[in-house]
């Protein structure tokens, strides 16, 4: 793909989450090209539908958390740092989730995306097994799991202050839950 080429996608990405983010999953997708600052036939050549353009988005996060479970960090930093970057991600994944029809042609790819996350955190789950910070039935799937319940608080919160102590109390918790005994 021609470098011009994938900083449109990559735009256009990045306005469809904040459109969504901001007006819900049904936002008029020629808003969404509009605040990319491209015409509605450049969304439609780089994303078939609505569901496409989520599922990019999607994608992006998960490489997102990819780059920072490769950093090689112990549990309690990485997960803080997942949910601090990642409440935006979460928050979008429950509002368009909420949205979705269950039974869109796109369900195996959104399944996809899930199967991958957990792939993307297996690493985290491999280095606190070793560790000793993560019982033995805690996977990336269920660290998947743990991050979606925290993030899901970051976009209820008022103050950046109040947000960074709600968040670093919520990451403990889930911590604490999922230590060995």
């Amino acid at each position: 793909m021609r470098r011009d080429a994938r900083e449109r996608r990559e735009g256009l990405i990045a306005a469809a989450a904040e459109s969504f983010a901001e007006h819900g999953y049904g936002v008029a997708l020629e808003e969404v090209a509009a605040r990319a600052g491209v015409g509605r036939g450049t969304l439609y050549r780089n994303f078939k539908d609505r569901e496409a353009l989520a599922l990019a988005i999607f994608g992006s996060e998960i490489d997102r958390v990819d780059a920072i479970v490769g950093e090689g960090r112990e549990l309690r930093p990485t997960m803080i740092e997942l949910a601090r970057t990642g409440g935006r991600g979460s928050m979008l994944i429950a509002r368009i989730g909420a949205e979705l029809v269950a039974g869109t042609e796109n369900m195996a790819a959104w399944e996809a995306l899930s199967d991958r996350l957990a792939v993307s955190l297996q690493p985290l789950a491999a280095r606190a097994h070793v560790a000793g910070d993560l019982r033995a039935d805690i996977d990336g799937r269920r660290l998947g799991l743990a991050l979606r319940m925290v993030g899901g608080l970051l976009h209820r919160l008022h103050t950046d202050e109040r947000a960074e102590r709600q968040l670093l109390e919520a990451v403990d918790l889930v911590i604490d839950g999922v230590r060995p005994r």
